[in-house]
């Protein structure tokens, strides 16, 4: 954060470009775990999803922070964390199962919305009402998208909704953390208590893994690594407002997945609901930068 706004256009530019290629490479994670849940249950998919990615979040925080990266002075906010972390990811891939790529990451993006009301609600966050409004047109987007009451409608389409909303308490969770740890600790803790948290259940799931799906899970683990790495220094690099936004090009990313590997269309619909759910979110991220937010 500090480099951009001292370094001028250059660190942001890199923010930019790493905010992009993180969203491109978490979009990656989330259309192999899509492939993966044809065989393989999604608890047994994020278990070794982390197992696999927690030697590399390791050196990624001592390269970045140093020993003291490793180090965590309220481990039980990470324990409740990795605990969240599983929930929701549980749920999520769960969701691949039976709903297009492009419309659960679609649904999924009404996090900032939860973020929104749980602030509000419980928080005592000032809450204006252009941001109320920004909420409900989001929640607008989700019933064009879902469509309850129609023939078309799945109750499974709630499935990336309530994703959302444990989301957003991972997200406010953060708060919990001691501000000595920096943000690579919380990477490594989330990593490493979700796939602890995942081994009591995890051998009731199990089914051997093909030789074939070894390659498949080696690239999840790399590319959602990768992806929350060049996230997190796209923050550090640039300022919220510029590249927050950037997030929503997931939707472009899991559309073209979508079409590539499963012949996947997003129907008008949904294309409608998540034009109004994007354009909620970045007048929400603009509103908040207005109103002096990070």
């Amino acid at each position: 954060m500090n480099s951009a706004t001292s370094g001028g256009h250059v660190p942001q530019m890199q923010g930019v470009l790493l905010m992009c290629a993180g969203v491109a490479f978490l979009s990656a994670n989330d259309a192999i775990a899509k492939a993966l849940t044809s065989g393989y249950s999604p608890l047994q998919i994020l278990f070794l999803r982390n197992v696999i990615a927690l030697p590399f979040t390791v050196v990624i925080a001592l390269v970045m922070g140093g020993p003291s990266a490793l180090r965590s002075h309220r481990p039980l906010a990470h324990l409740l964390r990795g605990a969240l972390w599983v929930v929701a990811t549980m749920m999520f891939f769960t969701s691949f199962i039976y709903l297009p790529l492009a419309e659960a990451t679609a649904l999924f993006f009404v996090a900032p919305f939860f973020i929104t009301v749980i602030s509000a609600l419980f928080l005592g966050a000032d809450i204006g009402w252009r941001r109320w409004l920004a909420v409900l047109a989001g929640f607008i987007g989700v019933l064009v998208i879902i469509r309850p009451g129609a023939a078309t409608f799945q109750p499974i389409s709630l499935l990336p909704v309530a994703t959302a909303l444990v989301a957003a308490m991972l997200m406010l969770s953060a708060r919990w953390v001691d501000p000595r740890e920096s943000v690579w600790t919380l990477l490594v803790y989330l990593t490493g208590t979700a796939a602890v948290l995942s081994v009591p259940i995890v051998p009731f799931v199990w089914v051997p893994v093909r030789t074939g799906d070894l390659w498949l899970f080696a690239a999840i683990a790399v590319a959602g690594t990768a992806g929350m790495t060049m996230m997190t220094q796209a923050f550090r690099l640039a300022p919220a407002v510029v590249v927050a936004p950037l997030d929503y090009t997931g939707l472009l990313w899991a559309t073209v997945f979508g079409w590539i590997f499963w012949r996947e269309s997003p129907d008008m619909m949904t294309m409608i609901g998540a034009g109004i759910i994007i354009a909620s979110g970045v007048f929400t991220i603009l509103r908040d930068k207005a109103r002096g937010g990070p």
